[in-house]
């Protein structure tokens, strides 16, 4: 088992080995010194390989260094041959260890820390830009060759670097995440999925395609050239400001490359200016899109705490009215306790006393019991349990209530009300029921018209409900209002408005009052919750 574990250990190792020196290899030929994408090869093996892996990191470029130190010792000198056998990733390792270890360049497994990302890469092109320049220091020149312009040479391999880190860094880190959040099977369908994908496919790269056929087919006398390079970071800041320094990332590296390809010849110096000018546009882009990604982010967790507290005041409700609802079968068993007791009472009265007249005990009991009646309704109404909230509305106990007291009252439902859960078709019942009671209390409703409106929009379930309440002077005076009032007020909270509005806000929504010319109105919209315990709560 062991002799197993090691081998595959040491075939691991050869294999980073060998593949990163390939990969070395490759990126030397296509690196020139102010686009040096070798630089950001090597930030972003360090950044993303584990530790353990970094000997064959080292191994894989001394090899191809190995192979360029003997074919050009001849060229440039064996002092150069010897130096040149150390590996460039070597002065990269400290600031990659403490990029990860130290300044937290991985806050999460998914997550980036722009800010330690940019210092890392300007830290690594000023040490591969001194790492350069001793090297030259001591290669041997050809005869003939003019004095060197160091601070020239030095520039082009800073921005070369840091262009270069730019380039590879970002979208590596990218598709990092990418590959993390979604299995390798479902890539192709996630990337048809995500926006940024589309986009970049669609309009991004043909915009850039333009500005690059636009300036390989303009004149050499024009500046058409230079507008087409510099114009490149204009994909960069609309992407940032849409995704975020994922989209920054994707736009900085399909520009730099748009602007390389623009490049009529190796040292032009518009392609030097315009490289800045991505470098700048790229690195404020970053900054800029992870500031806008931690602002989304934010904003997202507000939405979720709202939603939670939403969905627990709903689940507080639902628990409210199921103890509603036990206390009123409860109520309903003391009725008929009572009703046995009464009956069994005034039979041993009567056993003793042939007699006696019960008929005065009887109609109390019978009050009793339609108190007792009166109160689980309210509380709890039968109708609603047995034939539901269009019964309830109709013929049940707010509805009587009017009936008997000399109140107009009509109720029109349109759409399919068992579209919404029962725990929406009780709050529907408790703020006609307040809206009601506030409206009495004021004693100035004769009429009282409700409507509900319930649909579906993108699969999101709504019911509208408008109460409206007038007054008309004649049947004013035929309200019973001494009768009225105490029998309106124990189906409701008597809290008027704010209750009405506490109750639409629990269902993600709001109230509104509109006077009339001889009444009011109220208008109440509520959702249906998008939760799983609407689920639960259709199911009770």
């Amino acid at each position: 088992m062991r002799k197993g574990t090691m081998a595959g250990f040491w075939l691991r190792q050869i294999a980073v080995a060998a593949l990163y020196g390939a990969s070395v290899t490759l990126l030397r030929h296509l690196s020139i010194s102010h686009w040096l994408v070798l630089c950001g090869l090597h930030v972003a093996a360090l950044l993303l390989v584990p530790y353990r892996y970094w000997p064959a990191l080292l191994v894989g470029e001394s090899a191809s260094l190995a192979y360029l130190s003997v074919t050009c010792a001849e060229q440039f000198g064996l002092a150069w041959a010897i130096c040149n056998l150390v590996p460039s990733v070597v002065f990269v390792m400290p600031v990659a260890y403490f990029s990860r270890e130290r300044w937290q360049i991985f806050p999460t497994k998914t997550s980036v820390n722009i800010n330690a990302l940019l210092v890392c890469a300007l830290l690594v092109a000023a040490l591969m830009t001194g790492n350069s320049l001793a090297l030259l220091a001591i290669t041997r020149l050809p005869e003939g060759y003019g004095p060197i312009n160091y601070a020239a040479v030095a520039g082009r391999w800073m921005l070369g670097n840091y262009m270069g880190i730019l380039t590879i860094v970002p979208f590596v880190l990218v598709v990092r995440q990418v590959l993390l959040d979604a299995p390798l099977r479902e890539l192709g369908t996630r990337f048809w999925e995500s926006r940024l994908a589309r986009e970049c496919t669609f309009l991004l790269l043909p915009t850039l395609a333009f500005l690059v056929w636009m300036g390989l087919s303009s004149s050499p006398a024009t500046n058409t050239r230079q507008f087409a390079q510099v114009a490149m970071f204009l994909p960069v800041v609309w992407l940032a400001l849409r995704y975020g320094w994922q989209g920054a990332a994707v736009g900085g590296t399909l520009a730099s490359l748009a602007v390389i390809t623009l490049m009529p010849a190796r040292y032009d110096p518009h392609t030097l200016d315009a490289q800045v000018f991505i470098a700048f546009a790229i690195s404020t882009m970053l900054l800029m899109g992870a500031r806008i990604g931690a602002l989304d982010d934010r904003a997202q967790r507000e939405r979720t705490d709202l939603r939670m507290a939403l969905a627990l005041a709903q689940r507080n409700v639902h628990l409210g009215e199921v103890q509603m609802r036990m206390t009123s079968q409860a109520l309903e068993q003391v009725r008929e306790s009572v009703h046995s007791v009464y009956n069994m009472m005034l039979g041993r009265l009567k056993h003793m006393a042939p007699v006696f007249d019960d008929r005065s005990y009887r109609r109390q009991a019978l009050v009793a019991q339609d108190q007792l009646y009166r109160l689980a309704d309210s509380l709890c109404p039968v109708t609603w349990r047995e034939r539901g909230l269009q019964a309830v509305l109709r013929e049940g106990p707010i509805a009587r209530v009017l009936e008997e007291t000399g109140v107009t009252y009509w109720c029109d439902i349109t759409g399919s009300v068992d579209l919404l859960s029962p725990m929406v078709h009780l709050a529907i019942y408790r703020l006609i029921c307040e809206a009601i009671a506030d409206g009495c209390t004021r004693r100035d409703v004769s009429d009282i018209r409700v409507q509900i409106r319930c649909g579906e929009r993108r699969g999101r379930k709504w019911g509208v409900v408008r109460i409206s309440l007038r007054a008309d002077s004649v049947r004013l005076a035929d309200v019973r209002w001494d009768e009225l009032l105490p029998r309106v007020l124990r189906t409701a909270t008597g809290l008027g408005w704010p209750a009405i509005e506490d109750r639409a806000a629990t269902f993600e929504g709001k109230a509104r009052e509109h006077l009339l010319s001889n009444g009011r109105r109220i208008s109440v919209i509520l959702f249906d919750p998008e939760s799983p315990d609407g689920d639960e709560h259709r199911q009770d």
